[in-house]
């Protein structure tokens, strides 16, 4: 069996029970080597053969699924955060279903909560925003013309921006172009959970600008929107006037 696990977003005490419990009995492990905290590997036993997918090519990393299937070897692809998120596993999936191998997923934390975490923010806000939009710039990955950043931005909802910090300059222009004022709060959180976690509260026309300051071109998630703010409504669930399935309404 091969098992793709979301490893969390960077503290190695962020992994799912599961994860590390499978990440602790396996025989191989393939881990992202250039997202996933190294630390995690303290978790593998002793004779566990441990590979580094930022070297290898797709092929490279199903050949040694394979040979772990022929030899009856647990196999977990470790990637960062939860893998469903641009953890590029489809194509993964479909090459061992093509091969007949079983594989499961196990979740994990993505960079998207611990960041919110490490700001101890909300993202669906009463009269703010009740959307979370997840997306990235295009790089040398396309992005669907359909959901370029300034129509994306046109919802002025919250947003999360992965793979987007080396095109802070642009990402500034497409936000304003979309809708967001210059003056709308913005965040860059650098590898948020890790040990050397940095946050850097700005606005959507300095983003450029304070991760220049701050030396920060990788590795970080960008956070948009008036979830950052201070105003807000509160939440009908917990309002003594408001009934529900499991409460009346104080009269």
């Amino acid at each position: 069996m091969v098992t793709f696990i979301g490893a969390g977003p960077g503290a190695v005490d962020l992994i799912t029970v599961r994860g590390k419990t499978l990440l602790e009995t396996a025989d191989i492990v393939i881990y992202a080597g250039s997202l996933v905290n190294p630390g995690l590997l303290d978790y593998t036993k002793k004779t566990c053969e441990i590979f580094n997918s930022a070297e290898m090519t797709l092929e490279q990393v199903i050949a040694v699924m394979e040979r772990g299937e022929r030899e009856k070897k647990s196999t977990v692809r470790l990637h960062t955060g939860d893998p469903s998120i641009y953890g590029a596993i489809r194509e993964q999936m479909d090459m061992l279903t093509e091969r007949g191998i079983e594989y499961t997923v196990v979740p994990g934390v993505s960079s998207f909560c611990g960041a919110a975490a490490a700001l101890k923010a909300e993202y669906t806000l009463p009269d703010v925003s009740q959307t979370l939009i997840l997306t990235r710039m295009e790089g040398r990955t396309p992005v669907p013309e359909r959901e370029e950043i300034s129509k994306l931005a046109s919802h002025k909802s919250s947003m999360a921006l992965f793979l987007s910090s080396s095109l802070l300059e642009e990402l500034g222009r497409r936000l304003i172009a979309g809708g967001y004022q210059e003056n709308t709060p913005a965040a860059i959180v650098y590898k948020a959970t890790w040990p050397d976690e940095k946050i850097v509260r700005t606005c959507v026309g300095e983003l450029h600008t304070a991760a220049k300051e701050n030396s920060i071109n990788k590795t970080a998630l960008i956070l948009v929107g008036d979830f950052l703010g201070s105003e807000y409504s509160r939440s009908k669930l917990y309002d003594p006037t408001f009934s529900h399935e499991f409460r009346e309404a104080v009269k």
